[in-house]
């Protein structure tokens, strides 16, 4: 099982990674405008750096802008990671126009995530490019109406007939009951935000039992 967090937020780094939980952290352009960052302006150097300190072993970037940009940015990413100590991941869109730039991409010798998935279908386009991961994007589906579990078992059922080597990494979660159902039909990799990642660490009743534990030590 690995779990990433999904945030491009460093102080929600600084709070959570220490706790050993995260295997490594997941990015895109989406979640650096919300944690107030340009994307365009982002020192991947450094942001890599501070991942590695953190105890993250992979950082996932988000292509953008033109699709024939995004080799050169890629290699950046890449040459990023290398520097820091940690594998980087290289995020591809699954549009066409960005698919057409993967094999650019591919021959950098790099690992890729295809991502914003909403449909089993785009399974058969992420093993047959030979795609190190692919990510459904699971709360969107079930708020667009979609039969997101069904999706997500017939996207393992693919994976597996292809010879396993395309990882289903399932993102944007809304709640950890969702991961134990996910978890109970086989899926084992999450990237999860900071206020999921809270909730796995916090039980009320688990809390209160060590209020008792700490009360009965100092009776």
């Amino acid at each position: 099982m690995d779990l990433y967090l999904d945030t491009a937020d460093t102080e929600a780094w600084a709070d959570l990674m220490p706790t050993g939980l995260f295997f490594g952290i997941t990015t895109n352009p989406l979640l650096a405008h919300r944690a107030g960052l340009h994307y365009p302006r982002i020192d991947w150097g450094e942001i890599a750096r501070r991942a590695a300190d953190l105890g993250a072993r992979e950082l996932h970037g988000q292509v953008y802008g033109p699709v024939e940009g995004h080799a050169d940015w890629a290699g950046a990413l890449y040459a990023a990671g290398q520097a820091a100590g940690l594998r980087t991941v290289v995020k591809v869109p699954l549009t066409k126009p960005a698919i057409r730039a993967l094999p650019a991409i591919k021959a950098l010798g790099g690992p890729i995530l295809l991502t914003a998935a909403f449909d089993a279908k785009q399974m058969f386009v992420a093993t047959a490019l030979g795609a190190d991961y692919i990510a459904p994007y699971f709360g969107r589906m079930l708020e667009n109406g979609l039969p997101a579990f069904e999706a997500l078992a017939e996207m393992r059922a693919i994976g597996k007939a292809a010879g396993g080597r395309t990882r289903i990494l399932v993102a944007s979660l809304r709640d950890t009951g969702q991961m134990a159902r996910l978890a109970r039909e086989g899926q084992d990799c999450f990237t999860i935000a900071p206020a999921i990642a809270r909730a796995l660490l916090n039980d009320a009743n688990t809390i209160a039992a060590a209020q008792d534990f700490e009360a009965a030590a100092g009776a």
